[in-house]
């Protein structure tokens, strides 16, 4: 227990920095929402985009005059910074201890390596469910001017849940990098390597319908704005996508740090 709380106190400095990156991406979002909702001839500047970037960035699936078709445009953003904040978490929580060349004080405490694992998961979650938290009461707060529907906090709150389920996938991954890989210095590096892979990919699917078959490799296709929006919940196939990868990830990260030689 006292792992899990000296965890938590580590990472709240890390957790700050994020919530005001994300405070600011809201800040502006809901600011240019207003350019929009007062002068609906401001959408006359998207006419210059090219098609297809507007597509990378579903701007013209939504309408842009509602909260929740400018949401819907920022989901995207949420769950990029959401994501490289989990996999930050993962892979560091637990490759720290071999860079601040405390893993040998580590090692002699009475608990096992699973253990020491499991509560530093636990801590790394924590922070990622405040995360989503705090995103979700920025939102709430920085829309009430517009006088949201019920439509759109119902909406609101399918996106925090999508960001935390995309925050978890990226936070075992980020756990496996960081328990498996022998250099831990690559540890994290790695994990954003992989965000902005399956990222790439996402985009480029938004562009070129004949990659959709690829959507299973990219979670940030595993949970789609538009569908959201449109189906009112979060799709069964999705979920049972998360629960493999973060099982799977879990169960490895705790094989190969229990086998693996550690750097003191």
């Amino acid at each position: 227990m006292n792992i899990l709380f000296h965890e938590i106190k580590a990472q709240l400095k890390s957790l700050l920095i994020w919530s005001f990156i994300l405070f600011l991406l809201i800040f502006v979002a809901v600011t240019k929402f207003s350019s929009f909702a007062d002068s609906p001839e401001m959408l006359s500047i998207l006419d210059s985009i090219p098609p297809k970037l507007m597509d990378a960035f579903n701007m013209r699936v939504f309408n842009l005059m509602t909260l929740s078709g400018f949401f819907g445009v920022m989901f995207l953003y949420f769950t990029l910074m959401g994501a490289m904040a989990a996999a930050m978490w993962g892979s560091s929580v637990i490759s720290k201890e071999e860079r601040d060349k405390t893993v040998e004080f580590a090692l002699v405490l009475p608990i096992s390596r699973s253990r020491l694992i499991t509560a530093k998961a636990l801590a790394a979650l924590t922070t990622c469910i405040a995360l989503v938290l705090i995103t979700w009461g920025i939102s709430f707060v920085l829309v009430q001017p517009y006088q949201p529907d019920r439509t759109f906090y119902n909406f609101l709150t399918l996106e925090m849940l999508a960001m935390f389920l995309i925050e978890l996938i990226f936070l075992a991954i980020g756990l496996l990098l960081g328990c498996a890989m022998k250099n831990y210095k690559r540890a994290s590096s790695t994990a954003l390597a992989v965000i902005l892979a399956t990222y790439f990919l996402s985009i480029l699917m938004d562009i070129q319908d004949k990659l959709d078959f690829l959507k299973f490799l990219t979670p940030f296709k595993y949970f789609d704005a538009r569908d959201l929006l449109s189906a009112g919940r979060i799709d069964t196939t999705s979920l049972l996508l998360t629960a493999s990868i973060v099982s799977v990830s879990t169960v490895i990260a705790y094989w190969a740090y229990n086998k693996r030689d550690l750097y003191i």
